[in-house]
């Protein structure tokens, strides 16, 4: 029999320790669950593109009138701006003389290789007065100048440079000995004044810029006899000579005797390339030995 206890009594029991036994209850059985109700209808407007009655008023569609908005002016500036601003050789460059020559090399911007370079590398060789132009029989144009001489701003200075230095002893010819009436003398120089990032081919346009003050060069020099030394010297100096320069390979202007602006042009391989190809350099003798033979002719 279970006792029936209210809140007080068992806690008046539970102080005395006295444990009260509790039946435990059944649990009750579940309610059955209430059928949901429906949600209250709720009645809106017709969507745009219900159909609409007959008799409802329509209202007069006005259609939108796109207006142009004026970009702002840095936009303008983006978009019509070059990339980068060029400054365009000097007027009268055909008419320099050697010390205004130089000046307008070292200031060229012409293209974007003057954001690149750390000097220009004008050309250098037999030693004259101040300004005036050096008195030389060969003429030396070589690839585009590379780290060594972009960095000194020296042509072919470096390993290239003392190759050259060896085969110009051996034709009896040094590039720090002066010129004379008798003759002797050697000017060296690059067909590009700045060296192309990361020694890559020049650009067709930055051949085309240069071409003007090499053009220039060989004018106030008059050398005897040029070496073209490399595939670009040779389409450079003979590119209106020679049809179909651009795609000829170097090794077929070898062994010939070419011409630029009344000049002998004799073609060889870049000291660079020799050093890569030992072998090669009974190749080079042989054609610094044709331009030996030119000058002799021409003596």
């Amino acid at each position: 029999m279970a006792l029936n206890l209210d809140a007080r009594q068992r806690a008046m029991l539970a102080e005395m320790q006295v444990r009260v036994w509790s039946p435990v209850m059944a649990p009750q059985p579940a309610q059955p669950a209430q059928p949901a109700q429906p949600a209250p209808e709720v009645k809106t407007a017709p969507l745009a593109h219900e159909p609409t009655p007959v008799d409802a008023p329509v209202a007069s569609f006005t259609p939108r009138v796109l207006v142009p908005v004026p970009p702002t002016d840095q936009a303008s500036a983006l978009a019509g701006a070059p990339v980068r601003s060029q400054i365009e050789r000097p007027e009268g460059l055909q008419q320099m003389d050697w010390a205004s020559l130089q000046d307008a090399v070292n200031n060229c911007q012409a293209c974007s290789l003057c954001s690149t370079r750390h000097h220009t590398v004008f050309g250098a060789g037999a030693p004259a007065p101040k300004d005036q132009v050096p008195q030389v029989d060969w003429l030396i144009v070589g690839d585009p100048p590379g780290e060594h001489e972009d960095l000194q701003g020296q042509p072919y200075v470096g390993p290239a440079g003392e190759l050259l230095d060896n085969m110009l002893r051996a034709c009896g010819v040094a590039r720090a000995v002066p010129g004379g009436p008798e003759g002797g003398g050697v000017y060296i120089t690059h067909v590009l004044k700045c060296r192309p990032p990361g020694n890559r081919n020049p650009k067709p346009q930055e051949l085309a810029q240069c071409e003007p003050y090499l053009q220039r060069q060989v004018a106030l020099l008059k050398p005897k006899i040029i070496l073209a030394m490399g595939r670009f010297a040779a389409q450079a100096l003979l590119q209106h000579t020679v049809p179909g320069i651009d795609s000829t390979p170097l090794g077929k202007l070898r062994g010939q005797v070419h011409s630029h602006q009344g000049v002998p042009v004799v073609v060889t391989y870049h000291p660079d390339y020799v050093l890569r190809n030992l072998p090669e350099k009974a190749k080079v003798w042989a054609d610094l030995c044709l331009a030996m033979a030119q000058l002799r002719a021409r003596a």
